[in-house]
């Protein structure tokens, strides 16, 4: 079965205003997609429709998944499929605790699994993270610094095991040190059978995680697509050059 994921010709809406128009982009199991861009331009948009977020009207084109379109499907139903969406901000929670959270989610994709396997993930989940063991005591990111809910979002990552993961600025608001944990914790996933799309403003998570497409997201379109060198000629000359050319 090929998992990839495939965006074609999309037009979003909100409110009225249009923001994506006329976004392409194929995402396959085994490739790291980077997609940059200024404030404004769809990145975000673009990370929850894919995931089926209610607020945005697909007015033309098409997301598919393994050759079918998503479109209809809830979030959850798209989530069961292999689909993943780490947020750009992460909700607290109060009430439901960490660990119970991450046992619901692991069992959803591991639903032969015993106990002590669980314990086990969770274990090596959050040491790749970098966070203390009892943070599972601890209410759904209550409390918990801004990045410190970046890397919780990461344990539900690693946790799920996805097919295809949006990573929507999981950079912002990490220290060096995070961000090195966050990075290595998405490379181990790399694999021919995992694909990822990692939203970002800026090149220093993508020299960690070694991107093979970069794309650049401008009004809504894809004004330039690249290799891993592109974010480096981006933090030199911005914007500014690519909205000459023609998409």
């Amino acid at each position: 079965m090929n998992k990839t994921l495939e965006i074609k010709n999309l037009h979003v809406s909100a409110h009225g205003k249009a923001i994506l128009k006329g976004l392409t982009l194929t995402i396959k199991p085994g490739e790291i997609h980077a997609l940059m861009g200024p404030n404004g331009s769809g990145k975000s948009t673009l990370s929850y429709v894919i995931a089926g977020h209610p607020g945005y009207e697909v007015t033309s084109g098409d997301i598919l998944y393994d050759g079918k379109s998503i479109l209809e499907l809830s979030p959850d139903e798209r989530a069961k499929l292999g689909l993943f969406l780490a947020f750009q901000h992460p909700v607290e929670i109060p009430g439901l605790a960490m660990r119970s959270f991450l046992f619901t989610l692991y069992k959803a994709t591991h639903p032969n699994s015993k106990a002590i396997e669980f314990q086990r993930a969770l274990a090596n989940a959050f040491e790749l993270v970098g966070l203390p063991q009892g943070f599972g005591d601890r209410a759904l990111n209550v409390g918990l610094s801004g990045g410190e809910k970046k890397r919780v979002e990461i344990m539900q990552l690693l946790l799920s095991a996805p097919t295809i993961a949006v990573l929507d600025e999981t950079d912002s608001g990490l220290d060096i040190d995070s961000l090195k944990l966050v990075a290595h914790a998405v490379n181990t996933l790399r694999s021919p059978t995992f694909g990822s799309l990692v939203i970002t403003h800026y090149n220093r998570i993508l020299e960690h995680l070694k991107p093979d497409h970069v794309h650049v997201l401008i009004d809504g379109k894809i004004a330039q697509s690249g290799d891993a060198t592109l974010p480096t000629k981006l933090e030199k000359q911005g914007y500014a050059w690519l909205h000459e050319v023609p998409v």
